[in-house]
């Protein structure tokens, strides 16, 4: 009974153990060639369409928080008369 046991908790070592381990490839190189290329490009859309993507909204969003900023500063400078 006890040596079934202890082959148990053997089971789960040795999965665990041999799992292959995942090789990636280091492409530090090949984004560090990329951002220093001289090209015009800013830095900030040099990563291609999903830069400019994020760039965009991030600049709406900017400009509509400003102007719903400024919207609301309105409102509160001008309250509400009562009847």
């Amino acid at each position: 009974m006890l040596r079934n046991l202890l082959a148990l908790r053997q089971i789960p070592q040795r999965t665990i153990n041999v799992a292959p381990v995942r090789q990636l490839k280091n492409k530090v190189p090949e984004k560090q060639k990329l951002f220093q290329e001289d090209d015009s490009i800013p830095v900030h859309l040099k990563g291609g369409v999903g830069d400019a993507l994020l760039y965009r909204a991030t600049m709406l969003f900017t400009v509509f928080g400003t102007v719903y900023a400024i919207y609301q500063l309105g409102v509160a400078s001008f309250p509400k008369k009562q009847n």
